[in-house]
């Protein structure tokens, strides 16, 4: 093994790992909007429900994450590479041209998602160059449609497994 590594041999590493595509939303405390792409997420626990998603602290929107008390994960569907791409970008509103609704806590909610989870943040903690947000998830909501993965630095699908079984 080797102990000697650069940060690109690390990210090629991390890319190896096939996650999907999420877009996290949250208001500041001045009621503004804001939302970011995100393959940094993963459940926690079942009981009680709790998830979590990491965000570099040089994120032009880390202040207004910092000082809510809600965010909602949307799971990305396989057509919404856009929607990703868009949060994904830096610029001041990005819910100029994107229709949304509010849910708990006044979050901007997103349609169209494979899955939806609107969460009370319980937590924050640093990680290196990221903060590491822990969300207990009290509302859901849910589609059969498939979700919009990312391998190796790109969009991909997910193969649907007829037998899985052995």
């Amino acid at each position: 093994m080797n102990a000697h590594f650069t940060s690109n041999d690390f990210r090629a590493a991390l890319g190896a790992f096939v996650t999907g595509v999420t877009v996290v939303t949250t208001r500041d405390p001045a009621g503004k909007p804001h939302g970011v792409t995100a393959n940094s997420f993963s459940s926690v626990s079942l009981d009680p429900p709790l998830v979590l998603w990491s965000q570099a602290v040089t994120s032009k929107s880390h202040p207004a994450f910092c000082g809510s008390d809600h965010f909602a994960v949307h799971i990305l569907a396989e057509d919404q590479i856009a929607i990703s791409n868009h949060f994904a970008r830096s610029r001041d509103d990005k819910f100029d041209d994107v229709l949304h609704t509010d849910g708990i806590g006044d979050i901007p909610l997103l349609a169209g998602c494979v899955a939806r989870l609107e969460c009370a943040k319980v937590a924050a903690y640093p990680g290196g160059d990221h903060i590491v947000f822990l969300g207990r998830v009290e509302r859901i909501s849910c589609s059969d449609r498939r979700p919009l993965a990312f391998h190796g630095g790109k969009y991909a699908r997910c193969p649907v497994l007829d037998d899985c079984t052995t």
